[in-house]
């Protein structure tokens, strides 16, 4: 299913086992500034579908990961531990061994056409990017979103990157047949705290506008605030503009949560913050002395935060909650295709 692209570095002999995976993972280079340290290994997935495990208070029961790893490279990403189980490290090994899935698409097709399959809502972005650098260059997403228009299976996408607007032409085909919707993750406007905690992101104000774009085409689209760190991206007035250019853009809803640090990403973590603030490496201790995640009365401070008129607001709870349950309904194929609301 993969083309050879002329800017990729190919060592056919270059060769890797992956925990998990039968087969040796090919692993290839691209000839391109942003990839120059990074090593992509492609395999053949057994299976396109993830169960979530029914104790998650997810609103959706299955999801897609055409990519494990993740070149953002944002320093709060919960998704880092995930990396362990290929004998990696959630730190610069999940930044710069990327694995590709390259028969998602085709596996995903046979699934869904599987008696056995009920139709439920996908959800796409709930552990690494979909839309990180390397989709442009393996276009995985193209196949899964053909897959998902021709079998009328509801669906939808987080992302950090306005690259979703490349197959903004499919999203419009599986929404005349299914509910899909879209949520552009921006958890920060502010140069500064951007560019310290999503490195390699594409510019809030590109997804903001992505967002717009979306709405505009009739994709409902919102905005995740998240994560809120204290201290860092949790100024009222910051969030405000957050929330006042959401509104501008039409986004259908806006959802946030504050940080948690569970495993391995609470020592990564901290370890960035001892080098960008340490004067918030103190308060960070006290906050998560007790555990992963923040003590209950400062979560209702920064939940007050996004209690805002003028956006709807998805509850805090739904963690990379892409929609609430009204949405993952399958809608029947003859209905219209604009849904106009994420409630």
């Amino acid at each position: 299913m993969f083309v050879r692209w002329s800017n990729l570095t190919i060592d056919e002999e270059q060769r890797a086992a992956l925990p998990g995976y039968r087969e040796p993972a090919v692993v290839r280079h691209f000839d391109a500034p942003e990839a120059l340290d990074v090593r992509f290994y492609e395999v053949r997935a057994k299976s396109a579908l993830n169960r979530v495990p029914e104790r998650s208070r997810m609103p959706f029961r299955w999801t897609i990961n055409p990519y494990r790893g993740c070149t953002h490279a944002c320093v709060y990403c919960f998704a880092r531990p995930t990396h362990t189980y290929l004998d990696m490290d959630a730190g610069r090994d999940f930044e710069r061994e990327i694995v590709v899935k390259v028969n998602v698409p085709e596996v995903l097709r046979a699934e869904l056409r599987r008696p056995s399959w009920r139709g439920e809502h996908i959800a796409m972005g709930t552990n690494t990017d979909p839309y990180q650098w390397v989709e442009g260059r393996y276009r995985l997403m193209r196949g899964i979103w053909e897959v998902l228009r021709d079998a009328a299976n509801p669906c939808s996408v987080l992302t950090k990157s306005p690259l979703l607007l490349r197959d903004l032409p499919l999203l419009k085909e599986v929404a005349a047949r299914t509910s899909v919707s879209a949520n552009l993750s921006i958890p920060t406007i502010d140069e500064r705290a951007w560019r310290a905690t999503e490195p390699h992101t594409p510019h809030p104000r590109a997804r903001m506008e992505a967002v717009a774009e979306l709405n505009r085409n009739g994709i409902p689209t919102g905005i995740l605030v998240a994560p809120l760190m204290p201290g860092i991206n949790d100024d009222p007035q910051q969030v405000e503009t957050i929330l006042t250019a959401a509104a501008e853009a039409g986004a259908t809803g806006i959802g946030g949560i504050g940080l948690h640090l569970r495993g391995e990403v609470r020592g990564i973590f901290l370890e960035w913050l001892r080098s960008y603030r340490p004067d918030l490496v103190e308060h960070y201790e006290g906050l998560y002395a007790r555990g992963p995640y923040l003590p209950k009365d400062e979560q209702q401070r920064l939940n007050g935060l996004l209690r805002q008129p003028q956006v709807p607001r998805i509850g805090v709870r739904r963690l990379r909650g892409v929609e609430p349950p009204a949405v993952a309904r399958r809608r029947p194929a003859e209905r219209p295709a604009v849904q106009e609301s994420l409630f």
